[in-house]
């Protein structure tokens, strides 16, 4: 029994590593007919990459209540825990910026033959995840807050933004998206917020009680309304309303 918790967190890293393949696969298929065979377009592939991140978060969580109720925690599976969370949210969501980068430079002359040195900054996402997250591994008091926004958060940040730029209808989201310069501001704030020492909510319920978890509550209302009305956008409105309600409380609290 003890060892269930950490099948399950290494589901989370086979997802991340389904999630590369996906990402790194280009969007032309071959297609049979009657007539032969064709390439024809399809939506990129790397949309099923960001799912496949979700899904790892899913894991991820899960992992951690079935620890918690088979009282199964142990060193090991917290060291084995960020392993995982290295590769799904890390190098996963780095080789998705990786490939917006490169999309943003194929529109320009001679962007197919970009060179590395303007692609490389995707990868200090994934070192910026790998650092907090040994940082996290080495702390003892990131019980009840957060020192830096968590990886696992950053990463789901990133993966959404292949299925906003498939799925939006904004003209000016998807022109940022397609932005290298924007592309570069958010791989330099998003690793600066994980590897900083600002505090953050932790979001564990210590009871179901409104006072005690009032911005657990507020987030999760502005979540399932953004979810709503922006469907994809709305994880980078739960991203900025997380960091925005977190300092606000805890600075309120402290």
């Amino acid at each position: 029994m003890k060892q269930i918790p950490n099948l399950f967190t290494l589901l989370n890293l086979v997802f991340g590593c389904i999630a590369i393949v996906f990402i790194m696969q280009s969007g032309l298929s071959v297609q049979y007919s009657s007539e032969g065979s064709q390439l024809a377009y399809v939506p990129e592939k790397i949309v099923f990459g960001s799912l496949f991140i979700g899904l790892a978060a899913v894991v991820d969580f899960l992992d951690g209540f079935i620890a918690r109720l088979f009282k199964a925690t142990s060193e090991m599976g917290k060291q084995l825990d960020s392993l995982a969370d290295v590769v799904s949210f890390g190098t996963a969501p780095s080789l998705i910026l990786f490939q917006l980068l490169r999309r943003s430079f194929a529109g320009e002359a001679g962007g197919i033959d970009v060179s590395m040195l303007w692609l490389a900054p995707a990868f200090v996402f994934a070192a910026a995840a790998a650092y907090r997250l040994a940082k996290f591994n080495i702390s003892d008091v990131q019980q009840n807050v957060f020192l830096g926004v968590p990886t696992p958060a950053a990463g789901l940040l990133i993966a959404s933004f292949p299925l906003i730029y498939w799925y939006s209808a904004n003209d000016f989201v998807l022109s940022l998206l397609t932005n290298a310069w924007v592309l570069y501001a958010v791989i330099i704030i998003v690793s600066m917020l994980m590897v900083s020492n600002i505090k953050l909510m932790s979001l564990k319920l210590k009871s179901f009680g409104l006072k005690e978890n009032l911005p657990i509550w507020l987030l999760l209302a502005i979540g399932l309304v953004a979810a709503l009305f922006c469907q994809w956008l709305s994880v980078l409105i739960i991203f900025l309303a997380y960091i925005i309600l977190s300092l606000l409380f805890i600075k309120k609290s402290s």
